[in-house]
């Protein structure tokens, strides 16, 4: 044949970059439990699946004869896949050539990747385990011309933001990550990173040179670090478990913006009531209540297991931030956690809330809000964070929401931050267990009534008797009776109420799915 030269190189070029960084790196690396870029590219996708892009990206090395000896790939793997037979994109640092460190090839594929989704606006999926550049850059070579970027290129961080609003970006660390790998990790929907692994600006060596203290990995960005940090969602048991938990991200939303979620038939009964749901919430205010308890009752069951995929359970823990399916159809969840701070907004939890509801709000995805909200985490700590500016926020954030709301009022909304629970035009719905004002009684009558409880003879049973007084006016019974609410319903009642009103308002969607947009906040 013509070509057979060309295409036996071809192909032994295409083999020779399946060896990745070699024999004794790819052991090293399994060594340390880990699997390369390809292996969890295909545990990742369906099989047979991967259609890879820039397979041939890299350095020849050829002999004396200029016949092909070696070829060092790009140190970035991705391509075209599929999961639950539904097209993504897919990409990451192979960590046995320099430590996923880019060369140049590399580093043009990890840019490309973000380009590549927004032209067939598709699913995202960085898989990372690597440093950013090194301090001469990709290429040592000094008497290479022209250096840098030329004043009319794209910034690579273009279409990394760009993403964000258009497509569902999921990312994973899986070994120690740092530099523009850390940045790209925390550009995305959901981040994910497993008990080894590490989420680093700078690494041990960099801190102790420029800082003079001498700490970990684990230390500087471990779990227990990022977990409460922010910087990651979600910690997965090892790799399978974090491609377990990516798909199941994936399985509530649709390809991109211009889509609404798809629907699936759920084997739960819409009707299905939940007796324990009536007893669920004690009659003492000081006593706590499990909150996760309520939303499992509430969302789908399949087979007997809760649809509820909670996320950052870690970060502003006294909000419970989920996605589940409310008769097959994809809903988020915010609720209050009683267990943490009385539920009361922190400055960590308002940014959560600010930053779920914006995800919401892009790909279209109905909010169920179970309110038990005192208000506004107080003391000195809590002003020095700035918890006003950042709660205010957060109810900007909601007030500009365009989906689909529902507010089911359990026990406590107080205050200022109780409106962080309820989107505009929201259907809302009051246990007999909701209490509500501007304060709770027990703080309110003891600050509004100081003098009156000083002078009385027995100042301890007039303050009773003023928490009793006005704690009708907190009861939803009026609420109700002056349609403050849409309904005060038998707690056990509310997954009915619920399915009944998110299959009106998905139904009520006539205009077109398209991206989000925000004006500026607090």
């Amino acid at each position: 044949m013509v070509w057979d030269n060309e295409i036996n190189e071809l192909k032994q070029r295409q083999k020779l970059s399946k060896n990745q960084g070699g024999k004794e790196s790819v052991s090293k690396h399994h060594a340390k439990g880990r699997l390369t870029i390809r292996e969890r590219i295909d545990k990742l996708l369906d099989a047979k699946t991967f259609d890879e892009v820039g397979s041939g990206a890299g350095v020849p090395i050829y002999d004396a004869k200029d016949k092909l000896e070696d070829f060092q790939p790009a140190n970035f793997v991705l391509g075209f896949g599929e999961i639950g037979s539904r097209k993504v994109i897919v990409g990451g640092e192979d960590f046995t050539l320099k430590g996923g460190s880019p060369n140049p090839a590399g580093l043009r594929k990890s840019v490309y990747a973000e380009h590549l989704a927004l032209q067939y606006k598709i699913p995202l999926i960085r898989l990372h385990e690597g440093g950013g550049g090194a301090v001469g850059g990709t290429s040592q070579n000094k008497n290479h011309r022209p250096l840098g970027e030329p004043v009319f290129s794209i910034s690579r961080f273009q279409p990394l933001a760009q993403t964000l609003g258009v497509i569902p970006v999921v990312t994973a660390a899986l070994g120690p990550v740092a530099g523009l790998p850390a940045s790209r990790l925390v550009a995305s929907h959901f981040s994910i990173m497993t008990k080894n692994a590490a989420v680093l600006i700078a690494g041990p060596q960099v801190v102790k040179r420029a800082l003079g203290k001498e700490l970990s990995k684990e230390e500087l960005g471990g779990p227990e670090v990022h977990l409460k940090s922010g910087v990651i969602n979600n910690l997965a048991e090892d790799e399978e478990d974090a491609f377990y938990q990516i798909k199941r991200f994936l399985s509530f939303l649709p390809d991109n913006a211009w889509q609404r979620p798809k629907r699936i038939i759920s084997s739960d009964s819409p009707n299905r009531f939940a007796d324990e749901l009536s007893s669920i919430v004690p009659k003492s205010s000081r006593q706590p209540f499990q909150m996760r308890k309520i939303i499992n009752h509430i969302v789908d069951l399949d087979r007997g297991v809760t649809t509820f995929f909670e996320i950052g359970a870690k970060f502003g823990p006294s909000l419970i931030t989920g996605l589940a399916r409310l008769d097959g159809h994809s809903v988020a969840v915010i609720a209050n956690d009683c267990m943490h701070y009385a539920g009361s907004m922190t400055a960590s939890a308002a940014q959560k809330l600010r930053r779920f509801i914006d995800f919401c709000n892009s790909f279209h995805l109905p909010v169920i809000s179970l309110i038990d909200e005192p208000g506004f985490m107080i003391g000195a700590e809590s002003e020095s964070e700035g918890t006003i500016r950042y709660g205010t926020e957060a109810i900007s954030a909601v007030m500009q929401s365009r989906v689909p709301w529902a507010s089911v009022q359990i026990h406590k909304a107080f205050g200022v931050a109780a409106q962080a629970h309820f989107g505009p035009q929201a259907y809302v719905l009051s246990w007999p267990s909701a209490k509500s004002g501007a304060l709770p009684v027990e703080g309110g009558v003891a600050v509004a009534f100081s003098r009156e409880i000083a002078a009385a003879d027995d100042p301890a049973k007039r303050q009773r008797e003023l928490e009793e007084m006005l704690a009708t006016s907190q009861s939803p019974f009026p609420k109700s009776e002056g349609f403050s609410v849409h309904e005060l319903i038998d707690p056990k009642e509310t997954r009915v109420k619920l399915v009944n009103w998110l299959n009106l308002a998905v139904n009520a969607q006539t205009d077109t799915p398209e991206p989000f947009y925000f004006s500026m906040r607090p």
